[in-house]
């Protein structure tokens, strides 16, 4: 059996070079197979290897084949058990990700507004060389102190 990434299937299913889809339960998820007018059947894959790409739900995905083009699949739900879903991609991993995501979008929120506050303020600018010169003094004047601040 042949594999076929999202990119090959969409320009397959748009040279009408697909006859058919089956999502194929196994296990706790379920595959895409692909039958194709040369006759080579295939398996979907991840864009990256040749591991086939497993959906823990089939709603997930008939959206993905949606998006390809697709709008008919079979469901062969011959081996699939749902007491087997693979739960390291738990919702909690899910939150995990998603917690991060809000950090960091609050993150560049806030730096956008430090940025904006900065652009906004009416002081006039001090030049690079001046400002590095203030600096070089403070940091003398620091290191004549003992180290104490100045």
């Amino acid at each position: 059996m042949q594999s076929m990434t999202l990119e090959q299937l969409r320009a397959t299913a748009s040279a009408g070079g697909v006859t058919g889809v089956t999502l194929k339960g196994q296990g706790g998820g379920f595959f895409v197979e692909i039958a194709t007018r040369s006759g080579q059947d295939a398996f979907l894959v991840k864009a990256r290897t040749t591991e086939p790409r497993r959906f823990g739900n089939p709603v997930s995905a008939m959206i993905v084949l949606r998006d390809a083009g697709i709008a008919v699949a079979q469901l062969d739900a011959t081996n699939w058990n749902p007491d087997q879903k693979d739960m390291t991609r738990s919702r909690q991993s899910r939150a995990e990700a998603m917690r991060g995501a809000h950090e960091a979008a609050a993150y560049n929120r806030w730096l956008a507004a430090e940025i904006q506050e900065a652009i906004d303020d009416p002081r006039p600018s001090i030049p690079h060389d001046e400002v590095m010169a203030r600096m070089d003094a403070r940091i003398a004047r620091h290191k004549a102190a003992g180290g104490k601040r100045a």
